[in-house]
């Protein structure tokens, strides 16, 4: 997801010269939809060709290795070079300023711009809903509106009471109306302040929810490029902050584009890694030497906190308080090519591609986003079983593995019932855990 911003930069910089064109290539099977790659363009407003490489031809054609890779194309068709990783925007511009030069040197640069038809966004009143908090004591649902760019603050039974940001994507401190975010995700509660994770701005967002102000608290606005040390938080560099819970004064971050947890003492306001070595994958053990894998949801039950690996497709642990060591502990998860949907106790279930978690009941309520499901998870047996979902996309409101969800990306507990962000229905699901039941939350005052 880094790349897209990453490469609008250059696209707006050399639009008369350069034509970007996406090839997907999905690892999860739920990726390979024609459907679901059209809802992710729409989700990241992407405006250049997109390819689905359903059978992985091109991906073979191009002797491809890595996601993402880049493969510089000169305008006679001939391969001029090839890039495996993220883009620094500054070398990269300085290198198509190069080609560009030398093209047009000899007089084969077309600097006609291609005529392309644009994916429009959704009319729906919410945008791509990434992430969802539910607050039982004072009656409040904070809705992360995450194409629209803005937070939605309502009521538990749907009334919207205030909408923080101006709609228009940008990164902007002030009143509600002219604040802005880019596709804010996680959010935590702390009294009358709202934590907000602005994803695509790299930053981590505070609102005084008396006045409805927005304040930045973390982060330069700059992406981080590698695993960081503990700074004072405004001079640090984050990279895509998915997800946040607060335990103890301290909120903690689901630092996805790092494939980390990272710790913000609210205290002093410090900031920095607490979990994962910045290696990509599954390896327990102790917080510093562990591995994680783009984690994307995190939560706590007032002693540990438990997080889902995205691409792992894990349920994991960090006991915090309670004596256990405070290592990094895998309740159900394999491997970056292992998922499924499979049901059962500890080795053999299979998740894919889960995004969001609460933990309440005494179990974890997981988001399987790529299997449209919402699953109960043991963290003592490490027993799951689904609760909600078919397992096939869709919209339909009714008992519970009767209803069915569009890659749910979010989910908090209030009420004995489940408040979910159901991502690709741009819609807030609420599952009744009394009556086994899933309903359409009606969002009244909202446009």
């Amino acid at each position: 997801m880094h790349l897209f911003s990453q490469l609008r930069e250059v696209e707006e910089r050399f639009a008369d010269v350069l034509v970007v064109i996406s090839i997907h290539s999905a690892k999860f099977p739920s990726e390979q939809a024609t459907a679901r790659v059209r809802d992710a363009v729409r989700r990241y407003e992407v405006t250049h060709p997109v390819v689905n490489d359903v059978a992985h031809n091109v991906w073979r054609s191009y002797a491809i290795r890595a996601w993402p890779t880049l493969v510089f194309i000169d305008p006679r068709g001939r391969i001029i070079g090839t890039h495996e990783g993220e883009l620094d925007p500054q070398a990269a511009r300085a290198t198509i300023a190069a080609m560009a030069h030398q093209f047009d040197a000899v007089g084969i640069l077309d600097h006609q711009p291609l005529k392309l038809s644009i994916v429009a966004p959704p009319a729906s009143a919410l945008a791509f809903p990434g992430k969802v908090l539910a607050d039982a004591a004072s009656n409040r649902l904070f809705i992360a509106d995450s194409t629209h760019h803005r937070i939605i603050i309502a009521t538990l039974d749907g009334a919207v009471q205030r909408i923080i940001g101006s709609g228009q994507p940008g990164r902007i401190d002030g009143d509600p109306a002219t604040a802005r975010f880019l596709r804010p995700q996680g959010m935590a509660l702390a009294d009358d302040r709202l934590y907000v994770a602005d994803t695509e701005n790299h930053l981590i967002r505070a609102i005084d929810l008396a006045t409805g102000m927005v304040s930045t608290v973390a982060g330069t606005g700059n992406q981080a490029r590698a695993v960081r040390a503990i700074a004072p938080a405004l001079e640090a560099d984050l990279s895509s902050p998915w997800d946040l819970t607060l335990l103890n004064g301290v909120l903690y971050i689901a630092m996805a584009g790092l494939h980390q947890l990272w710790a913000l003492d609210l205290g002093n306001s410090t900031i920095g890694p607490f979990a994962g070595s910045g290696r990509e994958g599954i390896q327990d053990g102790r917080r510093g030497q562990a591995w994680l894998a783009q984690p994307s949801g995190i939560t706590n039950d007032g002693i540990r906190l438990y997080f889902v690996d995205s691409e792992t497709s894990a349920v994991r642990l960090i006991d915090v308080l309670g004596g256990g060591g405070g290592g990094v502990h895998t309740i159900v998860g394999k491997g970056l090519f292992d998922f499924g949907d499979v049901d059962g106790i500890g080795e053999r279930v299979r998740l894919q591609h889960p995004l969001g978690i609460c933990a309440g009941n005494d179990v974890l309520y997981v988001a399987d986003s790529y299997n449209h499901k919402i699953k109960e998870v043991q963290p003592r047996t490490r027993a799951v079983q689904t609760v909600f979902g078919t397992g096939e996309p869709g919209h339909e409101d009714g008992p519970g593995i009767f209803a069915s969800f569009n890659e749910p990306g979010g989910i908090s507990l209030a009420n004995n019932a489940l408040y979910i962000a159901d991502t690709n229905n741009h819609a807030i699901r609420v599952a009744d855990l009394g009556t086994n039941t899933v309903s359409t939350l009606a969002l009244h005052g909202l446009s």
